[in-house]
């Protein structure tokens, strides 16, 4: 294993973390090596809470927030972010809106008045919000010609029946194109709050004086969610394999998304999957599903696995392109390696040197502002201590084989998943 000084890593000696009066919560950690500063955060307005035919409001209103505020244009939100050489964005996701932006340290307090601005008082100008809906038409239009796009909606679609997690969070060009200015101002009078919201500062900034400044400019906001949301529900898989297929003339690919709903973040399981899905579809050429599927059988261009984790059941499952003609092929031995991984224990070979890979990135992934201000946002996003990355080392080296078998076994049955393709005529049903 390599040997790591967990000191130097983020932990409660240098977090600095304060929940303000309004329950918005800062936390910061001063770095002077680097003379930027990273801002980071999310709060708690997302595609789940879109309303019932509205899918894709969540994301384009958080699209839509630099796009003018009563004090400032959209041509002037961009000019003072850019004559300073910042950069500020949002992005919603199914249970979340997050932020970031990266400034100078000196123009920290020009960058929090900016997301003040665009957070606490969004105009939503009709002018920019018809633009921007034209610009997510398009964008979806492409989407929906997109074998892996379709196959994923299809997936989701199969293992999520009758669960938030069954639309995609940018929603459908029958619900976007309906979309209204009103509706965005709306739903972000109901849910942009400070109740839920998480910011991070790291950088050339002293802690305490970081987290001042937070205050001062969004310590008053008010509004948003007064009860917390409810929470996700869970999700088990299929009473059996179910199949679907959508045909996309003129492709000479088809996509294959297979899988079933896995462990929340939130579950005790989740390292013990993330590592055993490193095996099976990440480690090296995408792990067992790359090795039989594509290197051996020669029936993919690409196939790998992924652990979605987050807030609720998100999917683990394996993805393929394939000649539309190798696709039964490729579902057949992706089948006989998820057997396999629920059928016996990774190899002692295989644990160790997927629990090396993940203690050996970790230095990587903290060695910016960018990485270290992510991290302080899991941190909170999913109560995991200040001290998570100090004990993160130990964590996975003591992750056995015996509980990552437990945890294949408890999400995945070879006999129970959804099997999504997306292709051309001729691809199988």
């Amino acid at each position: 294993m390599p040997s790591l000084d967990v000191r130097s890593f983020p932990g409660p000696e240098t977090i600095r973390r304060r929940a303000l009066k309004n329950g918005l919560v800062v936390l910061a950690r001063q770095n002077f090596s680097s003379p930027s500063v990273v801002i980071s955060g999310f709060l708690r307005a997302g595609a789940i809470d879109d309303p019932v035919g509205q899918a894709g409001l969540a994301d384009i209103t958080a699209s839509a927030l630099m796009r003018g505020t009563p004090s400032r244009s959209f041509d002037q939100i961009y000019e003072s972010i850019e004559s300073i050489g910042a950069s500020l964005g949002f992005g919603a996701g199914t249970s979340s809106t997050s932020f970031r932006g990266k400034a100078l340290a000196e123009d920290l307090n020009v960058l929090l008045s900016i997301l003040e601005d665009v957070l606490r008082y969004p105009s939503f100008p009709k002018d920019q919000v018809d633009r921007l809906r034209s610009e997510k038409l398009t964008g979806l239009t492409m989407r929906d010609q997109d074998t892996g796009s379709i196959a994923q909606l299809t997936f989701d679609e199969l293992a999520y029946a009758g669960h938030p997690y069954r639309f995609p969070s940018d929603g459908y060009r029958e619900t976007v194109g309906q979309l209204k200015a009103g509706g965005l101002r709306a739903f972000h009078r109901r849910y942009y709050g400070p109740r839920g919201t998480v910011v991070a500062v790291v950088g050339a900034v002293d802690a305490e004086a970081a987290i001042h400044a937070v205050e001062s400019h969004l310590g008053s906001w008010s509004g948003g969610p007064r009860t917390p949301r409810p929470e996700i529900p869970s999700m088990a898989p299929p009473a059996e394999t179910i199949r679907g297929r959508v045909r996309l003339d003129g492709k000479s690919q088809s996509d294959i998304v297979l899988g079933t709903p896995g462990p929340s973040r939130f579950d005790p399981a989740f390292l013990p999957a993330a590592l055993g899905n490193n095996i099976l579809g990440r480690f090296g050429l995408f792990g067992r599903i790359g090795d039989a599927v594509r290197e051996d059988a020669g029936l993919a261009y690409y196939a790998y696995s992924s652990l979605a984790g987050g807030p609720g059941p998100g999917p683990w499952q394996v993805i393929a392109g394939v000649n539309p003609a190798n696709a039964e092929q490729a579902i057949d031995l992706t089948l006989l390696e998820l057997k396999r991984f629920v059928d016996e224990p990774v190899t002692p070979e295989e644990l160790g040197d997927n629990q090396a890979n993940f203690i050996g990135r970790l230095p990587l992934q903290l060695e910016s502002n960018e990485g270290v201000a992510g991290a302080l946002v899991n941190i909170e996003r999913y109560g995991l201590g200040l001290d998570y990355y100090q004990q993160y080392p130990g964590l996975i080296a003591g992750i056995t084989r015996e509980e990552i078998l437990e945890a294949a076994r408890r999400f995945i049955d070879p006999d129970r998943l959804a099997i999504a393709i997306a292709g051309p005529e001729g691809a199988p049903a």
